[in-house]
């Protein structure tokens, strides 16, 4: 029986020849992972309800050449490309996946949600980050 692990052992036992030196490796044993009880899979998820996730809301975007950026100063207007009253873009680390229509709320710039995408079209605006 010991010469059967012996003989299992070296047939495990390889030498790795691609590096400078030779370098013997061995196949890892590792315990097989049983089932896990799901109970503690909400759980995991409840710590992250807490967290922050930041968003960003586009208004809209506009193309400048170089020279009409460098003649911009104060009171400068820059049109973009969305019409008054057209849903704006709420971003979740640049990847869109709601609109909404600007509102002032308590003196406040604010956003009521109109639609979450659906996943087909989450995303189909993906923004750069700066």
């Amino acid at each position: 029986m010991a010469d059967t692990q012996q003989e299992e052992q070296d047939t495990q036992t390889q030498t790795d020849k691609s590096t400078d030196g030779a370098v013997e490796v061995e196949q890892a044993e590792l315990p097989e992972v049983g089932d896990r009880p799901s109970s503690g899979a909400s759980g995991q998820v409840d710590i992250l309800l807490d967290t922050a996730m930041p968003l960003s809301i586009r208004l809209g975007q506009v193309s400048l050449q170089i020279r009409q950026l460098l003649k911009m100063g104060p009171g400068s207007i820059l049109k973009l490309d969305k019409q008054a009253g057209e849903p704006v873009d709420v971003l979740l680390r640049g990847i869109r996946f709601a609109t909404g229509q600007l509102v002032v709320a308590d003196g406040r710039l604010g956003v009521r949600i109109e639609e979450i995408l659906s996943q087909e079209h989450q995303g189909d605006e993906e923004v750069t980050k700066e």
